[in-house]
C-alpha cells in the first residue's frame, strides 16, 4: 500500500513536473555555489594567510608587483618567483613562532615544533632538532611580506560574496517554484477528492460521518501539502548537499572523505528504525484526529438535543477519551523524535570532530592536511549535518503525510459513478415497479416483490409504519441505491440504462426536513442552474404562494440565507424546497412528508397549489397525516417491505383494512361512523397534532 502511496504521490507530482525539475536544478546550482565557499576558505588560509611561510627568494626584479623589500633586498614568494630566482642560496623564510614572526636565511632541514630564545629558533621533532639564528620582525618589517596578497584575498572575498547573492538568488527561486507547484499539487489533489465525492454512492455517506469526509478533504490534504513544500525540499536539498559535501571531501582529502562516508548508510539505518516505529503512532493519531473531527461535526448541530436531554457531560466524555487518546500518541511521537532529532545529530557531530581532530593533532593524517584543508573539513561536516538534521526533522511529517496520503487515496478508491454530461429529452413520467426486492445490507430484505405502475399525472401516495419501506422505494427510483431482484422502468426504459444524472435531471424532490445552501433565498430556489432564469424564480415561488411571504423580508429573495436555513422558519425552509423542485419543472415530483413540518395555514397554501402543480406530473407522496392523501389516485399501505393493500381513499375506506384502522386513529372518529362526520367524543381523543407521525 506504502508503494501504491509513493507511486501516486509522484503521478501527482508529475504533472508538474517542468518547475519541480527547474526548481531542482536551481537547488542544485545553488548548492555548488554554497560549497564553494569552503574552497575559497581554505585558499585564502593556505596560500593567502599561512603561505607567508613558504620558501622565499631573492630576487633582482624590484618592480616586480610580488617583490618585498626587507633589509637593502628584495624577496618574492616561491609561487611567485621566477625559475631563475629559485637557488637555494637565495632562500629566505618568514615563521611564526608563537605570536611573533621571525627571518631566517637559508633552507630548513625540517619542520616541527618550535622555540626561540635570545635570536634562536629550535625546532624538535621525532627526538630531533635543529637550531637557526634569526632576526625577530617587527609589525611594521612584517606588513610588506603580507601585502601582496590582499589583491588575490580582495578578489576571493569578492567571489565569494558574489556566490553569496547567486545563493540567495537560485534559493528563493527554487523555493518559490517548488512551493508553488505544491500548492498546486494539492489545489488538484484536493479537486479530485471533492469531485470524486460527487460520484459517490449515497450508501458511502451513510456509513462515513460527514466530520469524517471533512477531515480527509482538508486535514489530510494539507498534510500531503507539507510533503510537497517541507519534505521533499529538505529531502532533496538534504541528499544534493551529501553527495556534493563527499565529493568536496574526496576533493580535500581522501582520508578525511573516508571518516564522514559512514554517516550515509548510520542516516538510511536511522531513517529505516525511525519510520518502522512513527508510522504506527501517526495512523493513530490521525485516526484519532479524524474521529475528533466527526465528533465535533455530529454534535454542532446536535447541540439542542444534547443540552434538552442534559447530555453534556456524557458528550464531553466521549469527546474528553478521544482527545486523552489522541494526546497519548502524540506524546509517544513526541519523545521518539526528541530521542532521534537533533540531540543525536549533535552527539554524532561531535564524536566526528573529536577523532578528527585527535587523528591531526597526533599526525596520522600527515603534513598534507593542512590548517586550511581542516579549516574546511569542518565547515563541510557542519553544512553536512545540517541536511542531517534536516531529514530527520522532517521524518515526522513524512509519516504524516503518508498516513494522510493514504486515507485520501483510499476515499478516491472507493468505487464511484460517472458523471453523465449528456441530457435526455423529457419523459412523460409512466413509472413501473416489477417484482422489485431490494435491501441494504445482503439478504435483510427492505422491500419484497414490489409490482405497481403510475401514469403519467397520476399521484400515488404510500403509507405504512416506520420500516415499512416507503422511503426505500424512493431511494431506488432515484437510483440511489440498485434493485436487488426486478426491475424499474420509465416510459417503458429500464433505469438501469439511464445514466444517474440524466435520470435525475426530470425529477423534484422535497424532503421532510429541507436543506438549504448559504447563498440568497433566489439562489437556494435555482441552485445557480443558468437554466433557471430569475422569472422562472419568481414563478415558482407564485406558484407554492410564497413570493409575498419573501418579499416583505429586508431583502426580498435576494436575503441572504446562511447554513441550513438557520434563521427562517421551517415552513419557510419547506416553501424554498417546493419552489425549488418545481423550477425545474420535472416529470416526477416526489413529496417525502413535504408538509409535515409546516403550519395549518401554510399547508392550505401549498396544497392549493399542489393541485394545480401535480397536473402532467407523476406525483410520490410519502403521508403520515392521511388527511393530506384522500385525493391520490393511487395509495398503497406498505407492510414489512410488501405492498398490503393498494386503491383510492374510499376504496380503502370500504376494504376497513390496515389503512381504514390507520386513518380512524388519526382523525379520532369511530369505527361505523361515516368519515368526514363529527362523532361523539368521550374524554380526550387522539387529535392529528398528538398522533404518531411516525406510522
Amino acid at each position: 500500500m506504502k508503494h501504491q502511496t509513493g507511486k501516486r504521490l509522484f503521478q501527482y507530482a508529475w504533472t508538474f513536473r517542468k518547475p519541480t525539475i527547474l526548481a531542482l536544478i536551481m537547488l542544485f546550482a545553488a548548492v555548488c555555489a554554497e560549497l564553494a565557499g569552503p574552497m575559497i576558505a581554505k585558499q585564502m588560509i593556505d596560500t593567502n594567510i599561512l603561505g607567508i611561510e613558504k620558501p622565499w627568494y631573492e630576487t633582482a626584479d624590484a618592480g616586480s608587483p610580488y617583490a618585498v623589500a626587507y633589509n637593502g633586498k628584495h624577496y618574492v614568494r616561491e609561487d611567485h618567483a621566477a625559475a631563475e630566482d629559485m637557488a637555494p642560496s637565495k632562500q629566505v623564510h618568514v615563521l611564526q613562532v608563537g605570536r611573533g614572526f621571525v627571518f631566517f636565511e637559508g633552507q630548513l632541514a625540517f619542520d616541527g615544533k618550535r622555540s626561540l630564545q635570545d635570536g634562536t629558533l629550535t625546532f624538535e621533532k621525532d627526538g630531533r632538532s635543529a637550531s637557526y639564528a634569526v632576526r625577530t620582525l617587527s609589525a611594521g618589517e612584517l606588513y610588506p611580506f603580507y601585502r601582496p596578497e590582499f589583491g588575490s584575498l580582495l578578489a576571493l572575498a569578492g567571489l565569494y560574496f558574489g556566490l553569496l547573492l547567486l545563493v540567495a538568488l537560485f534559493t528563493f527561486g527554487q523555493r518559490l517554484l517548488l512551493q508553488t507547484s505544491a500548492n498546486r499539487i494539492i489545489q488538484n489533489m484536493r479537486n479530485d477528492v471533492f469531485a470524486h465525492i460527487q460520484k459517490l454512492p449515497i450508501q458511502y455517506f451513510d456509513n462515513l460521518p460527514a466530520g469524517k469526509v471533512v477531515s480527509r478533504i482538508t486535514n489530510d490534504t494539507e498534510s500531503v501539502r507539507e510533503l510537497y513544500v517541507a519534505v521533499l525540499a529538505n529531502f532533496f536539498s538534504g541528499i544534493i548537499y551529501m553527495v556534493a559535501i563527499i565529493g568536496a571531501l574526496f576533493m580535500l582529502d581522501w582520508r578525511l572523505a573516508l571518516i564522514a562516508l559512514p554517516l550515509v548508510p548510520m542516516m538510511v539505518i536511522w531513517v529505516i528504525v525511525y519510520r518502522r516505529f512513527a508510522a504506527a503512532y501517526n495512523h493513530k493519531i490521525r485516526e484519532r484526529l479524524s474521529d475528533i473531527n466527526g465528533m465535533i461535526a455530529e454534535s454542532i448541530p446536535g447541540m439542542p438535543i444534547i443540552q434538552a436531554f442534559r447530555r453534556q457531560k456524557m458528550t464531553l466524555s466521549e469527546f474528553g477519551s478521544m482527545n486523552d487518546d489522541h494526546f497519548r500518541y502524540q506524546n509517544k511521537l513526541l519523545m521518539l523524535n526528541s530521542i532521534t532529532s537533533h540531540n543525536l545529530v549533535n552527539v554524532v557531530r561531535n564524536v566526528v570532530f573529536i577523532a578528527v581532530i585527535w587523528m591531526f593533532g597526533g599526525g596520522w593524517l600527515g603534513a598534507a592536511v593542512t590548517v586550511g584543508v581542516l579549516y574546511a573539513f569542518v565547515d563541510y561536516m557542519n553544512r553536512m549535518f545540517q541536511p542531517i538534521v534536516g531529514i530527520v526533522n522532517q521524518l515526522s511529517n513524512l509519516e504524516t503525510a503518508l498516513v494522510s496520503a493514504e486515507r485520501v487515496f483510499e476515499l478516491l478508491d472507493q468505487k464511484g459513478i460517472d458523471v453523465a454530461d449528456g441530457s435526455m429529452p423529457r419523459y412523460r413520467g409512466n413509472v413501473s415497479f416489477e417484482h422489485v426486492t431490494f435491501a441494504y445490507k445482503d439478504k435483510e430484505y427492505v422491500l419484497r416483490d414490489i409490482s405497481f405502475e403510475a401514469k403519467h399525472g397520476d399521484t400515488v401516495a404510500l403509507v405504512g409504519h416506520t420500516g415499512s419501506g416507503k422511503s426505500s422505494i424512493l431511494n431506488l427510483l432515484f437510483r440511489f441505491y440498485e434493485v436487488n431482484e426486478g426491475r424499474i422502468r420509465i416510459d417503458g426504459m429500464d433505469l438501469q440504462d439511464i445514466p444517474r444524472q440524466q435520470l435525475r435531471r426530470h425529477m423534484g424532490i422535497v424532503l421532510q426536513d429541507p436543506f438549504l445552501f448559504t447563498g440568497t433565498i433566489a439562489s437556494n430556489v435555482s441552485l445557480g442552474d443558468p437554466r433557471i432564469s430569475r422569472e422562472r424564480v419568481e414563478q415558482a415561488l407564485r406558484e407554492v404562494g410564497a413570493y409575498d411571504m419573501f418579499s416583505a423580508l429586508p431583502g426580498g429573495i435576494d436575503e441572504p440565507v446562511i447554513e441550513k436555513g438557520a434563521t427562517l422558519s421551517a415552513g419557510q425552509r419547506q416553501l424554498i424546497s417546493f419552489a425549488r423542485a418545481l423550477a425545474f419543472d420535472p416529470a416526477i415530483l416526489i413529496l417525502d412528508e413535504a408538509t409535515a413540518s409546516i403550519d395549518t395555514e401554510t399547508e392550505a397554501v401549498i396544497q392549493r397549489a399542489l393541485d394545480v402543480l401535480k397536473q402532467g406530473r407523476t406525483t410520490f407522496i410519502i403521508a403520515h397525516r392521511l388527511s393530506t392523501i384522500r385525493s391520490a389516485d393511487t395509495i398503497l399501505v406498505l407492510d414489512r417491505g410488501r405492498i398490503a393493500e393498494r386503491g383510492s381513499h374510499d376504496e380503502l375506506m370500504a376494504l376497513q383494512g390496515r389503512y381504514y384502522q390507520m386513518y380512524l386513529l388519526q382523525s379520532g372518529e369511530k369505527p361505523g361512523v361515516q368519515p368526514g362526520t363529527q362523532p361523539e367524543r368521550n374524554g380526550l381523543t387522539p387529535s392529528l397534532s398528538a398522533s404518531p407521525r411516525n406510522l
